[in-house]
């Protein structure tokens, strides 16, 4: 973390939050050359694995679909944790590594050091170091000077999307991609987030729940609700969720549901029914017009007609805020992770690679 430590709202990562559309509309400025070598290099590639770890994987996870589907790779895209590339896959064999990686990491330098020959693209922020072993850089945003990672997520994830538009050379996506930033606007002045926060705050849980493309968005709430407001949070697909997780919810807990429209939306219906009959509430991030999953839910979150593929960069804004605001009710730091603490400043030091 960088700059100085603000002690209350509005936090280092409400800023960030609501510099996601204008860091959204410049992201890819300057570097399209970048963009076109790199991407040439992956449409030829035998196999393409994206890796990192936290937030980064969750981009990758998200990358996976843009690059398989856009990007036109099919089965030869793959996300991976860093940490588990290097150490438990076998060597690539001359495939593709893209790593991201917020800051900079070891496990991404070693990660691009498996390609053996293959092309190796590193994702990364503006100001971090160029990751050793990468051919080619493409930068996102300064660095945060929170702790709590959330315009460095979705800019990762919208450079992603135009890497995988310039891949599968689909114009239609890179002009979808185009319109995202005011999409992104439109929720950030949709809602009465302290309200909300106020409402389904001081729960004994809290589940985020979403498929497809938005298992990434379930997996970065729950990171941003025990990074930024030190609560429990699991973040599950929509068939964890059903195959069993939901023994342990209880009527006092809420459920973040991200169904958007796309072949998940079912199951994400049959999630709703599973909380509502258990007497969860939850709240849902839906289409404007689903009446189905909203006739289920204590309070619905309307979400922008847009592409599932891309959904993933505007769904997960709602769900920042509604931690970022959990945390200032909680009187919750959120741009620390607690380093200010004893106990959780010496668990920096040892989390630490």
């Amino acid at each position: 973390m960088s700059g100085e430590v603000r002690a209350g709202h509005p936090y280092h990562m409400h800023d960030a939050i609501y510099a996601q559309p204008g860091v959204l509309r410049l992201v890819t400025r300057g570097q399209g050359e970048v963009l076109e070598a790199a991407a040439g290099r992956l449409a030829a590639a035998p196999h393409v694995w994206l890796a990192g770890l936290g937030s980064s994987w969750h981009a990758a996870l998200v990358g996976e679909l843009l690059l398989a589907r856009i990007g036109r790779l099919g089965r030869r895209a793959r996300a991976v944790q860093s940490f588990d590339l290097v150490e438990y896959w076998p060597d690539p064999d001359g495939a593709a590594v893209v790593a991201v990686t917020h800051r900079g990491h070891p496990h991404a330098d070693a990660a691009l050091a498996r390609a053996a020959g293959g092309v190796t693209v590193a994702i990364t922020g503006k100001g971090a170091g160029a990751p050793a072993g990468a051919a080619h850089v493409l930068r996102t945003v300064e660095l945060e000077a929170s702790a709590c990672h959330t315009v460095s997520y979705t800019a990762a994830l919208a450079m992603l999307a135009v890497l995988a538009a310039t891949v599968g050379r689909d114009g239609d996506a890179a002009h979808q991609v185009d319109a995202l930033p005011d999409l992104v606007a439109t929720l950030l002045g949709q809602e009465a987030w302290e309200e909300l926060a106020a409402r389904f705050g001081g729960r004994r849980r809290y589940w985020c729940v979403g498929g497809g493309p938005n298992t990434a968005t379930a997996y970065e709430a729950a990171l941003k609700l025990n990074e930024a407001a030190w609560i429990p949070a699991a973040g599950l697909t929509c068939e964890q969720f059903l195959h069993g997780a939901w023994a342990a919810l209880e009527p006092d807990d809420v459920v973040f549901l991200i169904a958007p429209p796309g072949p998940s939306h079912a199951r994400g219906a049959d999630v709703a029914r599973v909380a509502t009959a258990i007497g969860a509430p939850v709240v849902a991030l839906v289409a404007e017009d689903d009446r189905e999953i909203a006739a289920l839910a204590a309070e619905t979150i309307a979400l922008p007609p847009m592409p599932e593929l891309l959904s993933p960069i505007v769904a997960v804004v709602p769900l920042q805020l509604l931690a970022y605001h959990l945390a200032v009710r909680a009187g919750a730091n959120p741009d620390t992770m607690r380093a200010e603490q004893a106990g959780h400043g010496r668990a920096h030091a040892a989390a630490a690679p």
